[in-house]
C-alpha cells in the first residue's frame, strides 16, 4: 500500500465559491447564501468536496493526454461510461453504473440509442469503483462572526430597479486529499461492493488490449508507465485548478497557495494538523506538527516531504518553515528525510519527477 497525502490552502480575500441557494425570509426575493457551517464559535464558510472535485475534473480537460469519460442519462439517473480501461477519469474518480429497470429509463435508452454509444454492461451486474482519489470538504480555518451581505440592483432598464443580495466572505479554506497510488490503473472483477470494477465485456476488452492479470487473476492492470502517466495527468490538473461561483464579481484564484504532500505506506493522513490559526485567526503553519509527523511516521513515509509556498503569501513564516525542513533533512530523528520547498506548481513537478524515478516501488 502507498498513499499520497496532501494538505492545501485556498486564499479567499472576498469570495463566494460555493452557494447554497436562496435565503427564505430575506428582505429581497432573490438573496443567495454561501455554504456555511454554524457553530457556537462562529460561522465556517465551506466548499463541498463535490464542488472541488468538479473543478478538478474540469481542469483536467486541459491536460494533454487526459481522457474524460462520457456521461449518459436514463430518466432521473446519470452515469459515466464506467470504463477505466479507456477513461482516466473513471479510473481516478471512481463510478457506479447500475442500469435502471424502470420504464422511463428503458425508454430513454432506446430513444437516445445509449447502448450503441456506451460500453455495454453485463446483465444484472452493478459496476462500482471506489475513487482512488479522496477529497475533504474545504472549510474555513477559523470562524467568522458573520458573512458579508452585498446589496445590488439591476437597473439597466426602464422602470423600478430590481434589488438582489448575495453573501460573500474573507477567509482561508483548508482541504485534504489522498490518492491510493497502487489502485490507479488496477481493475478488479470480484463480486464485492466497490471491487466489481469491470464485467465480462470489459474483461474481454482488457484481454484484447493486452493488460496483465494482477492479484492471482482477480484484476487486470495497465502497464507501469500508463499508470504513472495517469497519476501525472491527475496532479497536473490539480496544479491548474480553477473554478468557483460568482467569478464575474468575486474573481478568486483557487489554485493552492500552500501545499504539503508526501507518500506513506498507510492511508491515514499525515498532515491534517499542520496548519491552524494564530491569535488573530490568520493562517499559521504548525512547524512542530510537521516535525512530529516526520518523526512519528519516519518508517512509514517512503518519499520526501514536499512543501509549496509562493512568495507573497505567509512571507513572515517562510524562514521558520525553512528551518523546520532543514532539521527534517539533517537529523536522524526524522530519518534524514529529503525535503523540497518551492512554488506549489514546482512542488507538483518535483514530486512527479521523483515518482517517475521510484515508480517501481511506490506504485507496485
Amino acid at each position: 500500500m502507498s498513499f499520497l497525502s496532501g494538505l492545501f490552502l485556498l486564499d479567499c480575500p472576498a469570495s463566494a465559491l460555493n452557494n447554497a441557494g436562496k435565503i427564505e425570509g430575506s428582505r429581497t426575493d432573490n438573496t443567495v447564501a454561501v455554504k456555511q457551517i454554524k457553530t457556537r464559535e462562529g460561522i465556517y464558510p465551506y466548499v463541498s468536496a463535490q464542488a472541488f472535485r468538479y473543478w478538478w475534473r474540469e481542469a483536467l480537460k486541459e491536460v494533454p493526454g487526459w481522457t474524460s469519460s462520457p456521461i449518459f442519462r436514463e430518466g432521473k439517473i446519470a452515469y459515466t461510461d464506467a470504463n477505466p480501461l479507456l477513461y482516466a477519469e473513471d479510473d481516478c474518480f471512481g463510478y457506479m453504473r447500475a442500469p435502471s429497470k424502470k420504464a422511463d429509463a428503458k425508454k430513454s435508452r432506446e430513444e437516445n440509442n445509449l447502448l450503441a454509444e456506451a460500453t455495454p454492461v453485463e446483465n444484472n451486474v452493478v459496476l462500482t469503483r471506489q475513487s482512488p482519489l479522496k477529497v475533504s470538504t474545504l472549510v474555513s480555518l477559523g470562524p467568522l462572526r458573520e458573512v458579508t451581505t452585498d446589496f445590488g440592483v439591476m437597473s439597466r432598464h426602464e422602470g423600478d430597479a430590481v434589488p438582489f443580495e448575495h453573501e460573500f466572505y474573507r477567509s482561508t479554506l483548508q482541504g485534504l486529499f489522498s490518492l491510493d497510488l497502487r489502485a490507479v490503473g488496477r481493475f478488479y472483477h470480484i463480486d464485492r461492493t466497490g471491487f466489481r470494477h469491470i464485467d465480462q465485456p470489459r474483461i474481454k476488452q482488457a484481454q484484447e488490449m493486452g493488460l496483465q492479470e494482477y492479484d492471482n487473476g482477480k484484476a487486470y492492470q495497465l502497464s507501469l508507465d500508463q499508470r504513472y502517466e495517469r497519476i501525472k495527468q491527475l496532479l497536473q490538473g490539480f496544479s491548474k485548478i480553477n473554478g468557483g461561483a460568482k467569478l464575474s464579481i468575486h474573481y478568486t484564484d483557487v489554485s493552492p497557495k500552500f501545499i504539503i504532500i508526501a507518500v506513506a505506506k498507510g492511508g491515514n493522513h499525515l498532515f491534517s494538523t499542520s496548519v491552524g490559526t494564530d491569535s488573530k485567526g490568520l493562517p499559521e503553519i504548525k512547524n512542530e506538527a510537521i516535525k512530529e509527523a516526520a518523526r512519528v511516521f519516519k518508517d512509514e513515509i517512503i518519499s520526501g516531504i514536499y512543501v509549496g509556498l509562493p512568495y507573497g503569501y505567509l512571507d513572515a513564516q517562510r524562514e521558520k518553515l525553512i528551518q523546520t525542513l532543514s532539521e527534517i533533512t539533517k537529523l536522524d530523528d526524522y530519518g534524514f528525510r529529503k525535503t523540497f520547498l518551492g512554488h506549489p506548481k514546482e512542488v507538483i513537478d518535483k514530486f512527479l519527477k521523483d515518482l517517475e524515478e521510484n515508480k517501481e516501488v511506490w506504485l507496485v
